[in-house]
């Protein structure tokens, strides 16, 4: 499908980046489940030719992700992490990368445990505060690194203003937008350079894949990355994609109902005696309640909070919800649970990030609203 700016999300989640196939007319991209590819040439090979290089399916999972962003490029890659390693590759020793000091506890493990030891300097800041992240700018500082929202306290970045002050230093602008989706937010429309996606989570959408990728709209940038994508390898194979490009279909109408059941669940959270503080971007509470109204088309379905009982509260409303699954990830049909400081962030224990080891995390699904509320009911009634 030829893209266009007049075609809503609704209508690429189901059709950008996919063609009838060629050969057999089948609808749905077919699963490319090989390895090589036959050549009719040695000198003047064109195409295809092995599956680490590229692959057909693959290839239609770039467009869908490229239309979704509203991005000239795409890059698909195994997993989140390794779509922002591939990034982070674009940074030599020396120079400088200056990062949120809210970021997923895999992405502070990479930078500050893996590619600090390369000779990267990072320094980690308040990326809501315009003014902190000026003076952290170095001369030696090439990229800006966001999470908006952040995992895990919900916190929001003004990519705009970020995006000018880039600009301004001559540095590149690389968000992680795997909380909001594309559904929720364009970064590349608001002047970041990379948009970066975990697609294991709300892109998929389903729990059943494990995936990354690059969006972005520069030439030159994008061939750097491509070469990357190819000689580090970390790509995912075409069952991956496949299962990416089927849940990207639904995309729209899932986010639509992972906001609707959040925003029901906050408000009952945030009602409910038990509960010392609900940090969600759909509530007036919320710091950048304003913000989330300019930059995003909808609050999310990512909540945070934290009970009076504190960390033993927090343990025992996790272990016992029959709904909301205790599991790491998110952004899954189904609902699920978990404590970030001993789970997902526990790489940041003993650094500035620590989480409050009584912050409460849930992943909202799309099942009914007040089964959710009642579920979560239920056990807070406990305390």
């Amino acid at each position: 499908m030829t893209q266009s700016p007049n075609f809503h999300l609704e209508t690429l989640a189901v059709h950008a980046g996919v063609e009838p196939d060629p050969q057999t007319g089948a609808v749905m991209t077919p699963i490319y489940q090989t390895s090589t590819f036959a050549q009719a040439d040695v000198a003047q090979h064109k195409g295809y030719d092995y599956s680490r290089s590229d692959n057909p399916t693959r290839t239609a999972l770039h467009g869908a992700l490229a239309a979704l962003e509203g991005g000239t490029y795409a890059l698909a890659f195994a997993s989140g992490m390794a779509a922002i390693d591939t990034i982070l590759r674009l940074i030599k020793p020396g120079e400088h990368v200056l990062s949120g000091n809210d970021v997923y506890g895999g992405t502070f493990r990479l930078f500050d445990k893996v590619l600090s030891a390369y000779g990267i300097e990072f320094t980690f800041t308040d990326t809501t505060d315009e003014t902190a992240v000026s003076a952290a700018i170095q001369p030696n500082t090439k990229l800006i690194w966001l999470e908006t929202p952040t995992n895990p306290m919900l916190r929001l970045t003004d990519i705009a203003t970020m995006a000018k002050l880039a600009k301004k230093a001559g540095v590149w602008l690389g968000v992680d937008n795997t909380f909001a989706s594309p559904a929720l937010q364009n970064p590349l429309a608001l002047g970041a350079d990379f948009v970066v996606h975990s697609t294991t989570k709300y892109i998929g959408g389903h729990s059943d894949v494990v995936g990354g990728a690059i969006i972005l709209n520069d030439t030159a940038v994008y061939e750097r990355l491509k070469f990357l994508q190819n000689a580090a390898g970390a790509v995912p194979g075409p069952m991956d994609c496949f299962l990416t490009l089927r849940g990207i279909k639904t995309l729209a109408i899932r986010m639509a109902q992972h906001c609707r059941n959040a925003t029901q669940i906050a408000q009952f959270l945030a009602d409910h005696p038990a509960v010392a503080e609900v940090i969600y971007p759909g509530l007036e509470s919320h710091p950048q309640y304003e913000l989330a109204q300019r930059q995003m088309k909808g609050p999310g379905g990512m909540i945070s909070f934290i009970l009076h009982g504190g960390e033993a509260a927090a343990r025992l409303v996790a272990r016992d919800t029959q709904l909301f699954t205790l599991a790491e990830s998110l952004g899954g049909v189904e609902s699920l649970i978990e404590l970030p400081a001993p789970m997902t962030h526990a790489s940041v224990a003993d650094s500035p990030l620590a989480i409050d080891p009584g912050l409460v995390r849930v992943s909202v699904g799309i099942e009914n609203a007040q089964d959710l509320i009642n579920d979560l009911k239920n056990v807070l009634n406990k305390l």
